[in-house]
């Protein structure tokens, strides 16, 4: 999900990718987990590499990893930027029933759905090879892996920690995005003081691709800044 920004901003940054666990070449983990385990697994990602400070960058579920990290482990947490995400993306139903849905017929049965909510119509339109590769990227992960996933997604509720959060936040949305709504960003945003907004219209839910420059700027330019405040 971040292939359009992390070749550009290695040329000033050390860029770390990594994948949940049960997605990519990470290896699925025994669940039920919650989203303490998945910020615990960033922990251990950093102690490994040895990284004290990162900024960290998260875009919906990562996101939340996100926000989940600065409030329980704040002193590895130099900044935020947070792309498509929420403190909350409402009611556990429709996020369990997924869940179920995945571990019955396998994660390319969501596969379409989820994918038609990344991208505006436009974007998905004039490229298509962008819309087959995500495809094929759900469609490959885990059953298990997604479905666990998934149900972390339902039970997380960040917004009332949302004010424990101090590192310097940037809110990065889309306008047409139909999973973060503009009241979850403006929640989100007022809950983290001192964050700021960037809305890009047009832009979906993975406005990491679809507003490929814009977003690689954004962060190119909160990062840089946190760190020319915090060296001088």
């Amino acid at each position: 999900m971040w292939d359009e920004q992390a070749s550009i901003l290695a040329e000033r940054f050390r860029v770390i990718r990594y994948d949940h666990r049960g997605h990519g070449k990470t290896p699925i983990v025994a669940g039920p987990y919650d989203i303490a385990d998945l910020a615990g697994d960033v922990v251990g990602l950093l102690d490994r590499l040895g990284v004290e400070r990162a900024h960290v960058c998260g875009a919906s579920l990562g996101g939340q990893v996100a926000m989940s990290l600065a409030v329980h482990a704040p002193e590895r947490v130099a900044s935020l930027v947070l792309c498509g995400t929420s403190g909350w993306f409402g009611p556990s139903g429709p996020w369990l029933e997924r869940a179920a849905m995945v571990r019955a017929q396998g994660t390319g049965a969501v596969a379409a759905a989820v994918v038609g909510r990344w991208f505006t119509p436009a974007f998905a339109k004039r490229h298509p090879a962008i819309v087959e590769r995500m495809l094929s990227m759900i469609s490959s992960t885990p059953a298990e892996g997604y479905a666990a996933c998934c149900e972390v997604v339902g039970w997380t509720d960040l917004r009332a920690d949302l004010a424990e959060i101090r590192a310097p936040t940037v809110v990065i949305a889309g306008s047409q995005d139909p999973v973060v709504s503009s009241e979850m960003v403006r929640i989100l945003a007022e809950g983290i003081g001192g964050s700021r907004v960037e809305m890009l219209d047009p832009g979906a839910h993975l406005v990491s691709i679809e507003r490929a420059n814009e977003v690689t700027r954004l962060i190119g330019e909160h990062v840089g800044g946190v760190d020319s405040r915090q060296t001088s």
